[in-house]
């Protein structure tokens, strides 16, 4: 009897097994699960890419915002340039946070491609970027006038991401703080 059991063991492992990965072939690679959705971005003390000035989470508050964690490093964040500055253009407010990223290639980027950033936090040791949970570039997230995260999006910010994903509820944001 007890040689059937040990039998059977490698049988319903494998059958375990099968079943996690058949339900990892239907989820999105694009959403994974974020700590800090309804709470407030991490506090932070970081310097501005462009001048070096203090920048602390304070400077996030006032206006909704996208904030774009990028890299020049990153050939997925040059993809979703164009409609960065497209959606800065339109007065989507873009807050980027240049991700373990050098100075002088952050900004060579940006003078080639355009900036369609409020302001840039330099974080090139990834410390914000560990503290917001980034798994890497490109990842933005939509917070609120208060600072809070309330949305998270892995991967490029395409028109079909901004129109299905982000438009309305950057909108919603907007709508919020309007008198």
């Amino acid at each position: 009897m007890n040689k059937r059991w040990v039998l059977l063991v490698p049988l319903l492992l494998f059958l375990a097994l099968a079943v996690l990965l058949y339900r990892g072939l239907f989820r999105d690679p694009s959403v994974l699960p974020s700590a800090l959705i309804d709470k407030p971005v991490p506090e932070f003390a970081l310097n501005l890419l462009q001048d070096g000035k203090p920048v602390h989470r304070a400077d996030l508050l006032g206006k909704p915002a996208l904030l774009n964690v990028w890299g020049s490093w990153c050939p997925s964040c040059r993809d979703e340039h164009p409609l960065l500055l497209k959606l800065a253009g339109q007065g989507v407010r873009i807050i980027g946070v240049d991700y373990k990223d050098v100075d002088a290639d952050a900004l060579k980027w940006l003078g080639s491609l355009g900036n369609p950033y409020a302001f840039i936090i330099r974080d090139d040791q990834g410390e914000l970027g560990v503290n917001l949970g980034v798994y890497g570039a490109p990842e933005t997230f939509l917070i609120d006038a208060k600072g809070i995260v309330r949305y998270k999006h892995v991967g490029v910010v395409d028109e079909q991401v901004w129109s299905e994903q982000l438009a309305a509820r950057y909108q919603a944001l907007v709508d919020e703080v309007k008198p």
